[in-house]
């Protein structure tokens, strides 16, 4: 039995992150993977391939640059499923070689096999021709997670797919699809549909919630309502279906509760995730997993076995690639005894819908729950120069802040460039800053990020002249607000 400080079971976003962290303090370290590939979901069947598609439908369509060129600008006319995968292919190839060399350099030890608990500090990991065992002083389960899929989807693995099926390797489509449905209106799905409607796929979305994202900013999430509707993604919000079945054709043919059918060429099922755990024999260190898989654990990241912690999807919401890096590394560090902060109340969302949305801090909903006296800015791509230089008329940038002390509270935008974007805002949040940061700030000309100066100064002439000169509004250090007295909305 091989004996290490530190076992990582998972090679994806968190994994990779608590195995660095724990080689870089100082501790033996391997890896575990399943696949024969490190990189996990995010690199194979996530996050990397489907935004690299995204970056690729967008490019060949010519979407980008419709409003300037008109609807009928395309790069290439008639696109095929092996177009888009020559992009994405190549992506994942490069962040697979970079994943490998960046722990082969910080001497982590990647083993190839199935992990499965023996003991509290045991596993074993059976390779392709033998069962070998490690003992570990600290364990962190790092699995990610895969599609959850209903009982009721006869899922055939060509047109009744899950979102991981699309990567799969040897799967593609021959002919793109005329009509499709996508069942689950979360992240996964609102994306996927955007993508395909983008492509000139007629688009249905069905979920039996009556919105779309619920934990994103009412006004952005109408917005991005308003933009699929005006691509003609039809939505199905607050219905459920009974029955998936096939027509005489081959058509998926999708019953709804009402008894209405929706007739598709093909089906993708993005109703959730479950946690990758059913191999890993929890039972067997004392761990017991929710009925989808998931890892319930504290705010070190431990699970009910204080040496044992989990990271990543496998904990459940937020499951973005990287608040799992910071939770992998948030991990390590603490299994290492090694000083950790994790601002988890700042961490930044991308939503990479068509138009693409990104969020960080408080929502207002959440400060009107909260009684919080609030007011906002707003600036709109089509008043920047930038946003017309980009063909982006459509976008929005929000921001929230406190009404007597002008304290920046959160940030909402929609539109190109949203995830880059944000992080101006997270920075000015991160360190309580005011929004006469951004009214006494010079960005460069012409860029997105003067939307920020446009909407601080909509926002300070919101609250009148008067809160304009109040000392509140001062900087955080102490200097005062020299150009807020100017604060009109161009």
């Amino acid at each position: 039995m091989r004996e290490v400080d530190l076992i990582v079971i998972g090679s994806g976003p968190a994994g990779q992150r608590a195995a660095i962290q724990g080689a870089k303090c100082g501790a033996s370290v391997v890896v575990v993977e399943k696949a024969q590939w490190v990189g996990g979901v995010c690199t194979h069947a996530g996050t990397i391939p489907s935004k690299t598609l995204r970056e690729a439908i967008l490019y060949l369509t010519g979407f980008r640059f419709r409003s300037v060129y008109g609807r009928g600008h395309v790069l290439k006319r008639r696109l095929t499923f092996d177009d888009l995968m020559h992009r994405v292919n190549h992506v994942v190839k490069h962040e697979t070689e970079v994943a490998r060399d960046r722990m082969v350099r910080n001497g982590i030890e990647i083993v190839s096999g199935v992990a499965a608990f023996a003991g509290p500090h045991e596993i074993t990991v059976a390779t392709s021709d033998e069962i070998r065992k490690f003992r570990g002083e600290k364990i962190v389960i790092a699995t990610g997670s895969r599609p959850y899929r209903a009982e009721r989807v006869p899922f055939n693995e060509t047109t009744v797919i899950d979102s991981d099926q699309l990567w799969s390797p040897g799967y593609r489509i021959e002919d793109m699809p005329r009509s499709m449905l996508f069942i689950g209106a979360g992240v996964v799905g609102t994306e996927y549909a955007c993508m395909f409607a983008a492509l000139g796929v007629d688009v249905a979305l069905l979920d039996r919630r009556k919105e779309l994202l619920r934990f994103i900013d009412q006004e952005i999430n109408d917005a991005l309502v308003y933009h699929m509707r005006n691509e003609k993604i039809t939505l199905y919000l607050g219905k459920d279906f009974t029955d998936v079945k096939f027509d005489e054709r081959g058509k998926v043919l999708t019953t709804l509760e009402n008894g209405r059918e929706i007739k598709t060429d093909m089906l993708m099922f993005c109703s959730g995730r479950s946690g990758a755990t059913e191999e890993l024999n929890l039972a067997a260190a004392g761990i017991t997993d929710t009925n989808r898989g998931l890892i319930k654990v504290n705010e070190n990241l431990q699970t009910m076995v204080p040496h044992i912690y989990a990271a990543g999807d496998v904990i459940g919401f937020p499951a973005l690639a990287s608040t799992s890096m910071e939770q992998g590394r948030h991990a390590a560090a603490h299994a290492m005894g090694v000083p950790f902060k994790l601002q988890t109340d700042l961490m930044p969302y991308g939503i990479y819908t068509i138009p693409e949305i990104s969020i960080v801090g408080k929502t207002e909903q959440e400060l009107s729950e909260e009684g919080v006296p609030y007011e906002i800015g707003l600036a709109r791509y089509r008043e920047i120069v930038k946003g017309q230089i980009m063909g982006d008329d459509t976008g929005m940038l929000k921001l929230i802040f406190h009404q007597k002390t002008g304290r920046l509270l959160g940030v909402h935008i929609i539109g190109d460039g949203a995830s880059e974007l944000i992080h101006i805002g997270q920075a000015v949040l991160t360190y309580g800053g005011s929004i006469s940061y951004f009214v006494d700030t010079v960005f460069n000309y012409p860029t997105l990020a003067e939307a920020y100066k446009v909407a601080a100064m909509n926002g300070l002439k919101r609250v009148g002249k008067a809160a304009m000169h109040a000392e509140e509004f001062a900087k955080p250090q102490g200097e005062p607000a020299n150009a807020s007295e100017e604060a009109e909305a161009p």
